[in-house]
């Protein structure tokens, strides 16, 4: 295990501690070793790896299970992230030695200074990588840290709220004599929000399909909610079982086989009409969340895809779309699937590199919990003027 770790970890043995845990090194030192066979940045993994090996008494789970959100709220962006290396061009490298001299004035070696590699491919377009750097983007990719921000249920748990339980109340002060001297209270029960992916795979696309089925295949494993994931192109077809394949080049193969229109023609509008007609009553419950990856070209009736998209917008509890073309500089959502699309889209993010990923990591996480935010929220564009008539002169400005 990497030393990196083990700030965290200590820090998560602190946490445990402080809530009056019987953390012994013994299960700290378990924890490390169960750490050489599964990854701290899966949450669900970690958990029940740190459950089994911490927690020895029933009652301590509530608060292990508090300890444990407060740490990864507070912590997993830190958590270990990998340093892919790439082949980086001489170009590309700024070398400051001294020519006079093989050490410094101090007697210690000359630095080479280098653009950092994790920079340089976070910035870079998937598009314009090459097959190493594809490579490298992959495994970090595997390693991002996903997470939903919870929804809020009817149900009530134990804990302190601001409701009381009288039942136990009245249970826990037998000991009294019944005089009431110790009150239980509740708290409301918080669940992961389903999340539902709706990827286009058409020709347009073909350049970030492979990168964004990546993409979607590291969401539906790491998160503990269940994802439920589409590609369509002139047709939809639902990939779910094909992505829960443990091993990713398999799962891949078994997609590339299911899908029959890969890389064909764009009718976005019929695609939600088969979704909204055959699934929305299935996958849409319990507060999902709806992400659409698509540039937007569409060669079907935007009349239906209009009619499609109200009610996908109705159904879900907030609409996503991701645009591989909004991180161009120049990029003017001038096409008629985008235009059609803008006014039931609650986010509109970029998804064409690294630190767009990451940028959506973090969205997800603190996602509001109202219906709809102003595209100009969105860190990667801005609009000028209202209505779908002002669509034509929005122009999207990269940060």
């Amino acid at each position: 295990m990497s030393g990196a770790l083990l700030p965290n970890l200590l820090l998560f043995g602190r946490v445990l501690r402080g809530l009056g845990l019987d953390v012994n090194p013994g299960g700290m030192i378990e924890l490390v070793r169960a750490l050489e066979h599964i990854s701290i940045a899966q949450r669900l993994d970690f958990y029940h790896a740190a459950r089994a090996l911490l927690v020895h008494k029933r009652d301590d789970l509530p608060r292990f299970d508090a300890a444990f959100e407060e740490f990864w709220r507070r912590h997993a962006g830190g958590l270990a992230r990998p340093h892919a290396r790439v082949q980086i061009p001489p170009a590309e490298v700024e070398l400051d030695l001294d020519p006079n001299a093989a050490e410094s004035d101090t007697g210690r070696p000359a630095t080479q200074r280098t653009y950092s590699h994790r920079e340089l491919l976070g910035r870079k377009d998937f598009a314009n990588m090459t097959d190493a750097e594809l490579e490298a983007v992959k495994t970090m990719m595997a390693k991002l840290v996903w997470r939903v921000r919870d929804r809020r249920t009817r149900r009530l748990r134990r804990g302190h709220g601001p409701r009381l339980d009288l039942r136990r109340t009245v249970r826990r002060n037998l000991r009294y004599g019944g005089e009431i001297l110790d009150w239980a209270e509740l708290e409301p029960k918080y669940k992961p929000r389903p999340l539902v992916i709706l990827a286009d795979v058409s020709g347009s696309m073909e350049r970030y399909s492979r990168m964004l089925l990546l993409f979607t295949y590291g969401l539906a494993r790491a998160l503990e909610q269940r994802v439920e994931a589409f590609v369509f192109s002139t047709r939809l077809t639902r990939i779910t079982r094909q992505l829960r394949e443990k091993n990713l080049d398999r799962a891949l193969r078994e997609v590339g086989r299911t899908v029959p229109d890969w890389s064909g023609g764009t009718r976005i509008g019929e695609a939600l009409h088969t979704f909204n007609y055959e699934w929305s009553r299935r996958v849409l419950n319990h507060g999902a969340l709806t992400i659409v990856i698509s540039d937007g070209w569409d060669r079907g009736d935007p009349n239906v895809l209009r009619t499609e998209l109200a009610r996908l917008h109705r159904n879900t509890r907030r609409l996503i779309w991701l645009n591989p073309l909004l991180g161009a500089t120049d990029y003017e959502p001038l096409t008629r699937g985008i235009q059609t699309a803008m006014p039931y889209i609650d986010d509109f993010l970029p998804v064409h590199n690294m630190d767009s990923l990451e940028q959506l990591a973090r969205h997800l996480e603190s996602v509001e919990r109202g219906r709809r935010l102003p595209i100009s929220h969105c860190a990667s564009s801005k609009v000028e003027g209202a209505g779908v008539a002002s669509l034509a002169a929005m122009v999207v400005n990269q940060t």
